[in-house]
């Protein structure tokens, strides 16, 4: 179809996958890319874009970027331009013929695909046949199964598979080959063949993946309506220059504003007849996917001013983040709509309502242990240790919210090891009543103890709400006007939504809290998470607390951010290790991968900290070619914060520390503990004093003759705080060590 001659002034759209083309450039290229994409809107047909069109059919054009690069654009009638590809300028006409664009017949949507690049990136080489002169008489190696080749090509065309990519696809007979392809193919194609692979049946295919892009019934297939398959397609308007900086500077976030996929937006949009769960491994998408349901949950709602979404997570640092991320996507209107506010904080407003006159110091875990050494010392007590009863307290009583002894008689202690009778709990409960007291009189709190008195509180709330409410029901709906004047207001469900991020850091007494804050109705808790990444130990089984997620609970299996090199290695760090789904059941990354293509993680070891620290800016050194503050350092210790920065210091390298409210400034490579790097993402990551030791720490292995489960749990624990560091990194990953490297590493071939 010939295109129309183009005019003054142009909208530009940028297709999906062409950012992360971008981003693969050299910094000064992505530099020119972001001028050139800012001149053209304003006119393209200045001359020095020297704009032409390509193949013959004046449908795909291109423009100079700068001497060495040029852009390639389809032109979809009038002044409305897509841009698909930035290519360096000797590539742009060679194998005119491989580069394939159109509408897809099934979903409507334009697509684009350079088949040469797929062929020459992505395609196995078949090996070379031996010589004449070298006889062999080994056997042929058996000749490998292409992937596909049950299906036939009209079937994969029937799913929305790009039709130019059906003969390439036919080749593939590994799992490598497919995931390059993914990397390449339109979005759509990907993640069908993706779910044929896992061995989702066909219909299931066509349904959960196909049918919520197909084309309307309705509509008329026309394979010259460019202007019509642009809405359609997964692209975005380039309307001023910071949205441009948002998709390409934001990385994942930056994409998934804008390129939500079918199967997350299914997720999104569901109507669920109880609470929710949405799993799956890092970068693939399910902080982005709350997001969307909290915009959904608040476009859903009646007109007001009042606040019925909550959307809460487990520390402040994560919480502004949601708040910003939420602004970006939706607006301040959206916001408006919304509390957010970290669970501890929430439990804080609670107590605080209900006890305004507090004035209690908050100590930590550790402060904690120390006073229960010195209350079991001042005591003469021996049979018990402070950090088993630290545990239970923490765990099991205020874990539980367990408010009197008969309760904690009937608690659950799974997983807590240590088997414990009647008369031994009697015990306990008796020691824990002394340790409140003991913390009451010295006027300190702790945060657990917070959230244990704001569960509590909550649930005594949600029973007079529910006993007003059956009163309601006996007067046939009418209500109770004296008394509901009086306190009516107060008797009101705090929320009518409830969203969770990292929902497996949370305790149980946060989830009794949350389920006493919303009233037990469709959409009433919606909670990601990914028991993989626990950092804190919060075991809990959610069925037990009220939140029946039950053929409720969906996993997302691709990530859009890690490339497979560093992702296949983070798996190996958690070494087949069996983890919780927050419900009673094993969970597992079966079928987790990623469609991106890297570098593999350098792993390099040292002799000692201090020539470690020489490698950690040799590495830095070497990463010169993009932003400081796009690369991060985690360390086990806050001492090794301090002494990686002063080593920087000392070379002239800048950078800022990570704390609990966030980097101390906004520039400089980032340093922090692994802690400190929960939802957070960078281009590259370097994670340095992974050593025996230290990953998991010495004392670690203590527990191992006196609690084996205890054990099992902590080095469980420092296993997932490796994974979501390592997991941190988008494009490149490096890990070092001194001494005797960390058990951890061994499955990565480091001995």
């Amino acid at each position: 179809m010939t295109g129309t001659t183009p005019t003054a002034g142009a909208t530009l759209r940028l297709l999906d996958k062409a950012d992360k083309e971008i981003l693969r450039l050299d910094r000064a290229i992505v530099g020119a890319v972001y001028k050139f994409l800012h001149d053209f809107r304003r006119n393209p047909e200045s001359g020095g874009f020297d704009l032409k069109p390509l193949k013959g059919d004046r449908r795909l054009w291109s423009a100079r970027v700068n001497r060495e690069y040029r852009a390639l654009l389809l032109h979809l009638g009038g002044s409305d331009w897509l841009l698909v590809s930035v290519k360096h300028r000797g590539h742009v006409h060679q194998n005119l013929d491989r580069l394939a664009y159109g509408i897809n017949q099934v979903t409507g949507a334009i697509e684009y695909v350079d088949l040469q690049v797929v062929e020459d990136d992505v395609l196995r080489r078949a090996p070379e046949a031996p010589q004449a002169s070298m006889p062999t008489t080994a056997p042929p190696a058996p000749v490998e199964e292409p992937l596909f080749g049950r299906y036939s090509d009209e079937q994969l065309a029937g799913l929305g598979v790009a039709e130019p990519l059906i003969p390439l696809i036919r080749k593939l007979t590994t799992d490598d080959e497919l995931l390059g392809l993914a990397e390449y193919a339109p979005r759509h194609t990907g993640e069908v063949l993706l779910r044929l692979r896992d061995g989702v049946p066909y219909d299931e295919v066509k349904t959960q993946v196909t049918e919520p892009v197909e084309l309307d019934k309705s509509e008329r297939f026309d394979a010259g309506d460019w202007q019509a398959a642009i809405d359609r397609s997964q692209a975005v308007v380039i309307t001023d220059d910071d949205s441009l900086q948002s998709i390409l500077d934001e990385g994942d976030f930056g994409r998934w504003k804008v390129f939500l996929h079918p199967t997350q937006e299914k997720l999104v949009h569901r109507r669920y007849s109880g609470p929710a769960r949405v799993g799956g491994g890092p970068g693939t998408g399910k902080t982005i996917v709350a997001l969307h349901r909290v915009r959904h949950l608040v476009e859903s709602l009646p007109p007001g001013h009042t606040k019925p979404v909550l959307l809460t997570t487990f520390n402040k640092n994560l919480a502004a983040d949601l708040r910003a991320r939420l602004l970006s996507l939706a607006g301040p209107e959206t916001l408006a709509r919304v509390d957010i506010v970290h669970v501890d904080q929430l439990a804080t407003r609670v107590v605080s309502e209900a006890d305004p006159g507090s004035a209690k110091r908050r100590i930590d875990d550790t402060q904690a242990l120390r006073e229960w050494r010195q209350l079991l010392l001042e005591a003469g007590e021996h049979k018990w240790d402070a950090e088993f009863l630290s545990d239970e307290w923490n765990q099991v009583i205020l874990g539980q919210a367990v408010a009197t002894r008969t309760e904690y008689f009937r608690a659950r202690r799974a997983g807590r090891g240590r088997s414990v009778s009647r008369t031994d709990r009697a015990e306990i409960w008796q020691l824990a009543e002394r340790f409140t007291q003991r913390l009451d009189v010295k006027g300190l709190d702790t945060h657990r103890q917070v959230a244990e008195r704001a569960a509590r509180l909550e649930i005594t709330r949600k029973s007079k709400i529910d006993k007003r409410t059956q009163e309601r029901d006996d007067r046939g709906g009418l209500p109770n006007l004296h008394v509901e004047s009086g306190s009516g207001a107060w008797l009101r469900y705090r929320y009518r939504h409830i969203v969770v991020d990292e929902a497996q850091d949370l305790s149980a007494a946060h989830w009794k809290m949350l389920r006493a804050m919303v009233p037990s109705e469709p959409d009433d808790i919606f909670l990601v998470g990914d028991t993989h990444q626990r950092i804190y130990d919060n075991q809990v089984t959610l069925g037990s607390l009220g939140i029946n997620i039950r053929g409720r609970s969906t996993k997302l299996t691709l990530s859009y951010r890690t490339t497979r090199e560093i992702l296949k290695s983070a798996i190996h760090v958690l070494d087949a290790t069996e983890y919780d789904d927050l419900d009673g059941g094993d969970d597992d990354l079966a079928g987790y991968r990623s469609v991106l293509h890297g570098v593999r993680p350098l792993l390099r070891g040292a002799s000692s900290w201090d020539e470690e620290l020489d490698l950690i800016v040799q590495q830095l050194q070497a990463w010169h070619d993009i932003p400081r503050e796009s690369v991060a350092i985690c360390v086990p210790t806050n001492d090794m914060v301090t002494q990686v920065a002063y080593r920087l210091a000392q070379r002239g390298i800048a950078s800022t520390e990570i704390t609990r409210d966030g980097p101390k400034h906004d520039e400089g490579v980032h340093i922090g503990t692994m802690y400190r790097f929960k939802g957070l993402e960078y281009r590259r990551m370097l994670i340095a004093g992974v050593s025996e030791g230290l990953v998991p720490r010495s004392s670690v292995d203590a527990w191992e003759r006196t609690d084996s489960t205890r054990y099992k749990r902590e080095v469980q624990r420092a296993r997932s705080l490796l994974f979501v560091a390592a997991t941190r990194a988008r494009d490149a990953l490096a890990i070092t060590w001194n001494g005797e490297p960390s058990r951890f590493l061994r499955p990565l071939g480091v001995q």
